[in-house]
């Protein structure tokens, strides 16, 4: 998705909403919380023609929080 294709339907109808603000906060739903009192902010792209959404966390410092405070998978 960050190249501008989906990889569900091929389409490069993708659109990424990076700069839409507020990316965090009480009031910003563009988030998720990786602890009682740490948001990370997300990146989300959207394919237009089938709906598939992609997110990703762009700041380190949360990747890093994430792997210190949330189980590993597998």
């Amino acid at each position: 998705m960050k190249q501008g294709k989906c990889p569900k339907c091929s389409s490069t109808e993708v659109y990424c909403g990076s700069a839409i603000k507020p990316k965090s906060g009480p009031f910003g739903s563009n988030s998720i919380p990786v602890s009682l009192a740490s948001i990370a902010a997300l990146d989300n792209y959207v394919c237009t023609q089938c709906g598939y959404v992609e997110s990703y966390i762009p700041d380190p410092t949360k990747l890093k929080e994430i792997s210190i405070k949330w189980p590993k998978v597998g």
